[in-house]
């Protein structure tokens, strides 16, 4: 429906007045009206009327948006040639200018301007053919991440985190030798121990992960997911998956503070697994990790940082699933460093093309090229 919508702004080019526009898109879609936004369950969208795309105008509230982000929330800026839309969820909001003096993490007051919607993200334009890559990217951060975000920016508030500190002792050497230890702990027998004790905790709850499959909420989705897979509070997946079966509401989960969502010990190795879920029938962009906690896992001796990727086809109702390096030649080659989303302290996080883990998962085997993964590595210290 949202390309349907974008289509049908774009035939109403010229039409120069908010209000006409905003009648013709209700009566297409049969809206929701709340105040100043219009919705449906597929997407929200606000009418503005200027001279130029580049507008300063007042938007919306912050509290306002925060009820239509989990769904594309679409400003229409209407000037006399052209209706310009672009995506203004709160992911991809720089700052709030407008009567900000009292936003807090526990106190949402403010509203954006249009100013304060980025047009250009890590290099992806904010247009409408860019629109499902970008949603797929705001789908993994949650409300409360951008709002921590959004308050800092706001309020001039220096962060207290820093980044990792490769200089000290051996660290520097350990991570740019972790791909020789990726290499040599794919090829050995811990690497099949490993992969068998995660297909066998996916088998078993093949049913209860094919329900979960269905949640629309990608962060949920996801963090139930990997619950049921790799958890070790026996009681807590009992109560997750009695939630999940009854639609209820599910139990505050308590997530590893570490680098992945399973650790795992071997006599040379020290494992850590990070679960990612791929709806493959859907277009998204999978969240990636930390870099600076990736790098300070990968400093210590015998690391080794593993993906294990599960993609869920539900229309043919089969799990296919890969174990594969953090250095898997595609992956590399499709893993985008997210500036926009660090803190100004902080390296970054990292963000998986979606199209590329469905090919991974669908075809590929855990190769890994050296070079390219210390050229990779190179990259990221550099930042």
């Amino acid at each position: 429906m949202l390309n349907d919508l974008i289509e049908f702004v774009r035939s109403n080019d010229g039409i120069n007045d908010k209000a006409a526009l905003a009648t013709l898109v209700n009566n297409r879609y049969n809206c929701v009206k709340d105040r100043s936004v219009f919705y449906t369950r597929d997407f929200a969208i606000r009418f503005c009327k200027a001279n130029s795309a580049t507008f300063s105008n007042t938007v919306l509230s912050l509290s306002a948006l925060q009820k239509h982000d989990d769904k594309p929330f679409i400003v229409c800026v209407c000037t006399p040639r052209k209706n310009y839309i672009l995506l203004s969820n709160s992911s991809f909001l720089s700052k709030i200018s407008h009567s900000s003096m009292e936003l807090r993490i526990d106190n949402i007051k403010g509203s954006f301007n249009g100013s304060d919607i980025i047009r250009q993200i890590d290099g992806i334009t904010n247009v409408p053919e860019n629109f499902d890559i970008l949603f797929g990217i705001h789908q993994n951060i949650t409300f409360e991440e951008n709002l921590t975000r959004l308050v800092a920016a706001t309020n001039g508030i220096v962060p207290t985190g820093k980044r990792f500190d490769v200089s000290v002792g051996e660290r520097l050497k350990n991570i740019m030798n972790a791909p020789e230890r990726a290499i040599a702990f794919s090829g050995s027998l811990d690497y099949s121990d490993l992969l068998s004790d995660l297909d066998k905790r996916t088998s078993k709850y093949e049913n209860e992960i094919f329900v979960a499959a269905c949640i629309e909420n990608v962060n949920l989705r996801g963090r139930i997911i990997e619950y049921i897979i790799a958890g070790d509070d026996v009681e807590m997946r009992r109560q997750v998956i009695e939630s999940l079966i009854n639609h209820a509401e599910f139990p505050r989960m308590i997530t590893r503070d570490g680098l992945g969502d399973y650790a795992k010990h071997y006599p040379n190795f020290y494992t850590e697994t990070d679960i990612k879920t791929k709806i493959m029938v859907l277009a998204s962009a999978p969240k990636g990790y930390n870099l600076d906690k990736m790098l300070e896992f990968l400093a210590e001796d015998n690391t080794v940082f593993m993906i294990y990727l599960v993609g869920i086809d539900y229309a043919r109702k089969t799990i296919k699933t890969k174990l594969i390096s953090m250095f898997q030649n595609t992956l590399v080659n499709n893993t985008v460093i997210q500036a926009h989303w660090a803190g100004r302290n902080s390296r970054g996080v990292s963000q998986f093309n979606g199209e590329a883990v469905k090919r991974i998962i669908l075809n590929e085997e855990n190769t890994i090229d050296k070079q390219k993964a210390k050229i990779f590595l190179d990259k990221i210290l550099s930042l």
